[in-house]
């Protein structure tokens, strides 16, 4: 049987890359962490970690073990905090991941409302792309996650709730204009793992973009729109988030992204993050982020 405490224990090494780090997350002693990793590579006959310059390193099977850890470490403190929250909403947790603009408008108005209805139950926030929210979805690090999806498929292992479309507008120094009025234009795009729709969404408009300059900011992307460096598109709520003057904003017909609260697990959720999708469906409510963009 491999102990919980040493499962823990490796993946914090492997989280913050040392035994230092890792004593020091968990709030051990640095000889009890190293204690409890030889007890680990005793009860398993494999080397997990070997020396490297004056710290340490996970070997293959080391690595392995971690990931898997992590994923039990993950489940078994989410069923801690379920039972927790089944006595009753006076005490409980919820983790959530979820993308920039989505934590930077929607979620602190949900966090304040989970705050003021529910003081004893604790909420962590993490800012991640989807995909990676996904994962930690899975792994059982996060109980719920804000995502978004650019079409109607949806992972068939996670139960997701949509939430609002979110348009997409182009930003340009004149407004009313189209994708193909600027065929000819310098534009800026996220990193090419993040501008794949972007392009599409042009292409289907007659035209291939020329893109000039790459970023994911969107301070950045909208602070060279108004120096007239070049045009872009971007969701309206991170144009909630922030609206930079001398810019106009466009929605774009039949280009749009659909917001969604992923969970893990079938219906019904713990006590705890149901507080928070109700929370957040209140927010939703209230700012009605599916409308056009509110101006500068």
């Amino acid at each position: 049987m491999l102990d919980i405490v040493r499962l823990r224990i490796l993946a914090a090494i492997a989280a913050h890359g040392s035994v230092t780090k890792a004593a020091r997350h968990l709030s051990y002693s640095q000889p009890a962490v190293s204690h409890h990793l030889a007890r680990l590579e005793a009860e398993t006959g494999a080397r997990l970690v070997q020396r490297a310059g004056r710290g340490i390193r996970l070997t293959p099977e080391g690595e392995h073990l971690a990931r898997r850890a992590a994923e039990i470490v993950g489940r078994v403190d989410a069923a801690a905090a379920e039972l927790s929250a089944m006595v009753g909403l006076r005490t409980g947790r919820v983790r959530v991941a979820g993308f920039q603009s989505a934590l930077a408008t929607l979620v602190p108005h949900a966090a304040a409302t989970l705050r003021r209805e529910h003081p004893g139950i604790e909420l962590h926030l993490t800012d991640a792309h989807p995909r990676v929210a996904l994962d930690l979805l899975r792994a059982g690090q996060v109980e719920a996650a804000v995502i978004f999806r650019y079409d109607d498929t949806r992972p068939d292992d996670i139960h997701t709730t949509h939430l609002f479309d979110d348009p997409m507008c182009l930003l340009s120094p004149e407004p009313g204009q189209a994708l193909a009025d600027h065929r000819d234009s310098d534009w800026i795009a996220g990193c090419p793992n993040c501008r794949r729709e972007f392009v599409d969404a042009c292409e289907q408009a007659g035209f291939t973009p020329r893109i000039a300059y790459t970023s994911d900011d969107v301070i950045v992307e909208q602070a060279l729109v108004a120096a007239g460096m070049g045009v872009t598109t971007m969701p309206g709520l991170a144009l909630r988030s922030h609206r930079a003057p001398g810019i106009q904003a466009t929605p774009l017909r039949d280009f749009r992204r659909r917001v969604y609260l992923a969970t893990y697990g079938d219906p019904p959720d713990p006590p705890a993050t149901t507080a928070f999708t109700t929370a957040l469906r209140h927010a939703v409510q209230q700012a009605r982020p599916g409308e056009p963009t509110p101006p500068t």
